[in-house]
């Protein structure tokens, strides 16, 4: 059965969450669907490594995934037949995008990837469910905002933490926004250290069935090795930003949502003492990350690096602090709500209104999404929330790269007289994949 939230249920569904929140990637069977088989929507799911294959089967939960497109044609052969045996395979987005009857796509590519098919998905009519972090740069994500809004269409992005999880980060979002907490003053977002360092690596011939070519996209031309793809294409600025959007796009989020500044952004932004890496060759995305940014009102925001696993971010104001993760929450203003049945009931109803009427699958990121488009409702993980707290993670990737403090206009989305910072808004793109000017 579907899950209902109640406020009056939230021991019970936090202790459930409690079990699996180390485990990210796990979710529970629901019949999400009242219809019939036949009255389901169709889905194509596009880009079938291991996340892209996860966030199609949780789709699989609401409709059927009718097509499977990767330009590494091994997976979208094991996606279909581990898990979508009917489904037809494709190993060019744009053609699965010419089918009329698919309603709705998933986007597990990596994230060099994004925008393009994000923006064709949408002109040819589909609702989009895209991994995060959602964009390569920040001009990318302006391009989806305004796509989105031009098309009418609902894009929710994978920043899984906001709906599948509000008994914690919910929770922490609507104490801290109940002034329980006071003036915040300072939000502290733990990012892991990436484990990934290293270089020089050697070219390979490309294995058959991977279209080298196509996967490279816009990034530049460069032989095929192994380190560039699959998991760690991450650890390469070509095609991602390294474990500040990597793990950023997560946690930033949460930092933005607390703060009630989801459509605006920082001030100043210093990532000046990161130190990148210096093997020729080798992944160029730093293993640890150093960024403090200065919000509306003073608020100070950090980023910094943890072992794996410390992850999570510390909200602290003059009158208190929390911290929150995947595993848990913490802080005194949250004992003080588990001793008081009221208190904890009013700061669930804040939770509640932190989905804007959205609430039929709350604990349910995917069920969200198809809630929205089903029944005209906002997604919890909309794109204008998400291009700007990516784009907090871009800015601090930028300063960090060019090794200075840096000026911020939210509003105008460009750096204060700085046309160094400002050139790197957006990137070169290799013919023929470049992606329309921005309007």
């Amino acid at each position: 059965m579907s899950k209902k939230w109640t406020r009056r249920g939230f021991v019970r569904t936090s202790a459930g969450a409690l079990a699996l929140a180390g485990t990210p990637y796990v979710w529970t069977s629901r019949a999400a669907a009242q219809t019939s088989k036949n009255d389901r929507p169709l889905i194509g799911s596009i880009g079938l490594g291991g996340q892209g294959t996860g966030i199609a089967r949780r789709a699989k939960e609401y409709g059927d995934v009718v097509a499977v497109c990767d330009v590494q044609r091994q997976h979208a052969e094991r996606a279909k037949n581990e898990h979508f045996g009917d489904a037809e395979i494709y190993g060019d987005y744009r053609k699965l995008l010419e089918r009329k009857d698919i309603d709705a796509v998933t986007i597990g590519t990596p994230d060099h990837w994004h925008t393009a098919i994000a923006l064709a998905a949408l002109d040819a009519g589909k609702h989009v469910y895209c991994e995060k972090p959602l964009t390569l740069t920040i001009d990318e994500g302006k391009q989806l905002v305004a796509a989105v809004k031009r098309t009418g269409k609902v894009m929710q992005v994978g920043t899984q933490q906001r709906g599948d999880q509000p008994e914690l980060f919910g929770r922490a979002v609507a104490t801290a926004r109940s002034g329980r907490l006071g003036k915040i003053q300072k939000v502290t977002v733990f990012l892991p250290l990436s484990t990934e360092v290293g270089g020089p690596f050697e070219t390979q011939s490309v294995p058959e069935g991977l279209d080298w070519d196509f996967w490279l996209g816009q990034a530049p031309k460069v032989d095929y090795c192994p380190e560039r793809c699959h998991y760690r294409f991450r650890w390469w600025y070509e095609y991602s930003g390294g474990i500040a959007t990597d793990w950023g796009a997560h946690h930033m989020d949460i930092a933005q949502w607390v703060l009630d500044v989801e459509n605006s952004g920082p001030h100043t932004i210093d990532g000046s003492q990161t130190k990148l890496p210096s093997i020729p060759g080798g992944f160029n995305t730093p293993k640890l990350v150093t960024v403090d940014y200065e919000y509306p009102g003073g608020v100070q925001v950090q980023m910094r690096a943890q072992p794996p696993g410390d992850e999570g971010v510390l909200v602290e104001g003059d009158q208190g602090r929390i911290y929150v993760n995947r595993g848990r929450i913490t802080g005194k203003p949250i004992e003080e709500q588990d001793a008081d049945p009221a208190l904890k009931d009013e700061i669930m109803a804040g939770v509640e209104k932190l989905y804007k009427g959205n609430t039929a699958k709350m604990g349910d990121h995917m069920g969200n999404f198809f809630e929205a488009w089903m029944h005209d409702k906002w997604p919890i993980s909309d794109v204008e929330s998400q291009h700007r707290s990516v784009s907090a993670c871009h800015l601090g990737n930028i300063s960090i790269r060019l090794g200075r403090k840096l000026t911020w206009d939210p509003e105008a989305q460009d750096f204060v007289d700085d046309s160094e910072a400002s050139a790197m808004l957006k990137r070169q793109q290799r013919e023929p994949y470049t992606l329309p000017a921005t309007a």
